[in-house]
């Protein structure tokens, strides 16, 4: 497997570096953890669409680059999975993006992404954040437009905040994934 660099928060491995931060490996771990184990991260933390995924179908994508041209940066999603929803011919893209630092801007991004891949793609696609920093506060779930008189858009995605979970909930789980994350449990 080609080793990428997984980008969970918004910083680069030199950005990280010139912040006196060394660059640890979880990005590139949580991936191959996903990619080896995506029917069991969706049974460990969506149960109710496990049960109507179609995993005879699952292909992972390859990464998306975008340019976000106002802050001259290029962002990469972090993990495409193209897969069926059982019993209909219906193609669904999920999006899973993990968070290891709080970014204030984080719910537009995710916007941002899904357009992008809508755009792209023009299918179903279901976003999912997993949120894996020690911030206490909810994250949210949404990026919302709005003006005084009417509200423009809600664009709302799923959410795992792995600190919020209780780690001992984990261990009654016979799932490699629950064993993998135990230790970003709360």
């Amino acid at each position: 497997m080609k080793e990428q660099n997984l980008n969970l928060g918004t910083n680069t491995k030199k950005q990280k570096r010139k912040r006196g931060k060394a660059y640890t490996p979880h990005d590139r771990l949580f991936k191959q953890l996903v990619e080896t184990f995506f029917e069991e991260f969706m049974l460990c933390f969506f149960p109710d669409i496990h049960q109507q995924i179609d995993f005879t179908h699952v292909r992972f994508l390859p990464k998306e680059m975008f340019t976000d041209v106002t802050a001259g940066e290029k962002r990469e999603v972090d993990i495409l999975v193209e897969t069926k929803l059982l019993g209909t011919p219906c193609l669904l893209i999920i999006h899973l993006e993990g968070q290891e630092e709080y970014q204030e801007q984080f719910p537009e991004r995710m916007f941002l992404y899904f357009s992008r891949l809508y755009e792209k793609y023009r299918v179903k696609i279901l976003p999912i954040a997993i949120f894996a920093h020690g911030r206490n506060l909810k994250e949210p779930d949404q990026f919302t437009v709005e003006l005084p008189f009417k509200k423009v858009l809600t664009f709302s995605y799923l959410v795992v905040r792995l600190k919020q979970k209780d780690w001992r909930e984990f261990l009654r789980h016979d799932n490699p994934v629950a064993g993998a994350l135990m230790s970003r449990a709360g």
